[in-house]
C-alpha cells in the first residue's frame, strides 16, 4: 500500500537534482532551489511515496517532471492559469500497477487587468482571410508546447534570456483596445530592437516561424515536458533540431507580430500548463527585476 508523506506546501525551498532516467531515478550534476506556488500559473512540488512508478504520474491526464531530493522522489507540477482554487490530485501507480491519488491544495490569486491600444486593428480583430492562418499557427504552437522528450540532466535553474525591466508580468487579464482577451501566458522584457536573446539553459530547438500575433518565434524544448517560447523576434539565428547550452543566443529582440514597442515575449510551459518564468530564475534576481509600467 502507499505512504503518502503529503503535500509540501509553500513557499518551501527544495534543494532538487533531476532524475537522468524515469525508470531509475539517478540524481544528476544539476540541483536548483525552487518554491512551491501552488497557485494558477504557479507550481505545486509534491512527494511521491516510494514505490511509485514515476514514469506514471499524471496530472489532468498529462506527464510531469520528476526529480529527487536527498531520498525523496519530488513531482514537480505546472498549474494553468485557469486552474480553479480547491483541491486537486496528482494520479501516480506503484510498482504492482495499483493506482492512487494524492492530492494538494492550489490557491487562488487575483491577476491585475492591463489595457493596451493597438493601432493595427486587424491584429484585434484579425480579417476572415487571416483566419486559416491564425489557425494553422494556433495548432503548430499548441503541439510544441505539449511536447514531452525524456532527456537526461534537464537544467530548471534559468537566466534571463535577455536583460530589461518587465514591461508585462505574467497573468495579466489583458483589454485590447478595450476589448478584452486571455491572459498573458508568459513575461514580456523591455529591451532595444537587436538586443542579443539567448537560451536561458541547455535545450533542443523544437520549431521556429513567422506568425499572426506572436511574429518571429523560437520554441526550445528543455525535457520532461519543460518548454520554452521567444516571440516578437527580429532575428532568428537558431534552426530546428539545433542543440543549444545554456547562453547561446537564439536571435535579436524585435517588434513584429501584436506589439506596440520592442520587447521579448518569454514564455515557459511545464507539462502542458503555461507558468510564470520568473518562477524559475533564482530568488535574488527575481526580487531585484525592475518593471517598466509603459506598454509593451
Amino acid at each position: 500500500m502507499f505512504n503518502f508523506p503529503g503535500f509540501l506546501k509553500g513557499p518551501l525551498m527544495l534543494r532538487i537534482s533531476l532524475l537522468i532516467s524515469l525508470e531509475f531515478l539517478t540524481p544528476t550534476s544539476h540541483a536548483l532551489m525552487l518554491d512551491s506556488t501552488p497557485v494558477p500559473g504557479g507550481i505545486a512540488v509534491i512527494t511521491l511515496p516510494d514505490d511509485a512508478d514515476p514514469a506514471t504520474a499524471r496530472y489532468r491526464d498529462r506527464r510531469v517532471l520528476i526529480t529527487r531530493n536527498d531520498d525523496n522522489m519530488l513531482a514537480v507540477i505546472g498549474l494553468p492559469l485557469a486552474a480553479e482554487p480547491g483541491r486537486h490530485y496528482l494520479k501516480v501507480k506503484n510498482r504492482q500497477g495499483q493506482t492512487q491519488s494524492i492530492g494538494f491544495q492550489v490557491e487562488d490569486k487575483a491577476y491585475e487587468e492591463q489595457h493596451i491600444t493597438i493601432t493595427d486593428k486587424r491584429k484585434v480583430n484579425p480579417e476572415k482571410r487571416d483566419m486559416e492562418r491564425i489557425t494553422r499557427e494556433s495548432q503548430q504552437i499548441k503541439a510544441a508546447l505539449r511536447h514531452w522528450s525524456a532527456q537526461d540532466d534537464v537544467v530548471v535553474t534559468f537566466q534571463k534570456p535577455v536583460e530589461g525591466p518587465t514591461s508585462s508580468p505574467f497573468g495579466l487579464r489583458r483589454f485590447f483596445n478595450e476589448q478584452a482577451r486571455n491572459p498573458h501566458s508568459g513575461l514580456d522584457i523591455a529591451a532595444p530592437e537587436g538586443t542579443p536573446i539567448r537560451a536561458p539553459a541547455p535545450g533542443t530547438v523544437l520549431d521556429t516561424g513567422n506568425f499572426f500575433f506572436n511574429g518571429n518565434t523560437v520554441l526550445l524544448d528543455h525535457g520532461q515536458g519543460l518548454v520554452t517560447m521567444y516571440c516578437h523576434m527580429s532575428k532568428i539565428d537558431v534552426t530546428p533540431g539545433q542543440t543549444l547550452d545554456s547562453g547561446d543566443i537564439l536571435g535579436e529582440v524585435g517588434m513584429t507580430g501584436r506589439v506596440t514597442g520592442p520587447h521579448l515575449h518569454w514564455g515557459v510551459s511545464l507539462n502542458d500548463a503555461r507558468i510564470d518564468p520568473l518562477l524559475l530564475l533564482p530568488e535574488e534576481v527575481q526580487a531585484s527585476a525592475p518593471t517598466d509600467k509603459s506598454e509593451p
